[in-house]
């Protein structure tokens, strides 16, 4: 486990720089430094496919996102 630098610990103590990001000087690639408890809930997921009734309430949820108000004579189910 790498253990954090005083310059880290004192970024923790601002909530408002968090998430601590970080830099690889040799490579420039980037990481992001979260609590554990926030990365497990971020792993967490259910790679199930999903269900009829989830993609119709996605997709409702995007029309509605869209303002699709007004739109339905464009909808496929129009003759």
């Amino acid at each position: 486990m790498i253990e954090l630098t005083t310059e880290q610990v004192q970024d923790l103590a601002h909530p408002e720089s968090t998430p601590i990001r970080l830099v690889n000087p040799k490579t420039q690639q980037r990481f992001v430094l979260l609590p554990e408890e926030e990365y497990e809930r971020l792993t967490v997921s259910d790679a199930s496919p999903w269900t009829d009734e989830e993609r119709d309430l996605l997709r409702a949820e995007a029309l509605d996102a869209l303002a699709w108000e007004g739109m339905e004579a464009y909808q496929d189910d129009q003759p």
